[in-house]
């Protein structure tokens, strides 16, 4: 239940040819509170609830339940949550021994596309293919629950 994850910018194109799997995903927020967010997501025809705990010091490390629930109640939830949705889909590229998981939004988040990967270990090693960027990791705008609230569009770029 501890999640180890390092996120990184997108700089092209290039992952769309490498990408195994292919989902669109709605989410929404219940609480985006630092200490605790509650998400409600819906990722193909399949609803799921999270909870995430407050990321470490270096942005790296947090706590993460999640459960799959019924479509019928993600999209009865998803009417209940904060206000500014996130919209994306999500491409799965297997890169050496880890999947790299890459969102490109959609909507308000139009343009921003980010990379994330999963580690057992925050200081494992795992290969950066060329259409990985600037590491975001730690920054706290790139994280889905605050890009309902101030989304990618409003940025100064």
């Amino acid at each position: 239940m501890i999640e180890i994850e390092r996120k990184f910018l997108v700089i092209s194109d290039a992952f769309k040819n490498e990408a195994s799997l292919k989902e669109r995903i709605t989410q929404g927020f219940l609480n985006t509170d630092p200490n605790r967010t509650v998400r409600v997501r819906i990722k193909g025809e399949l609803g799921f609830i999270t909870v995430k705990g407050k990321s470490n010091d270096t942005g790296t490390t947090r706590f993460e339940w999640e459960k799959e629930i019924p479509l019928q109640d993600a999209t009865a939830l998803l009417k209940l949550c904060e206000e500014g949705m996130v919209d994306k889909i999500r491409h799965n590229i297997r890169i050496g021994n880890h999947i790299y998981e890459v969102d490109e939004f959609f909507g308000a988040n139009e343009g921003l596309v980010v990379a994330e990967i999963e580690l057992k270990a925050e200081d494992e090693t795992f290969e950066k293919p060329s259409w990985l960027g600037k590491e975001v990791t730690g920054e706290v705008k790139y994280y889905n629950s605050q890009l309902g609230k101030n989304p990618f569009s409003k940025w100064i770029h």
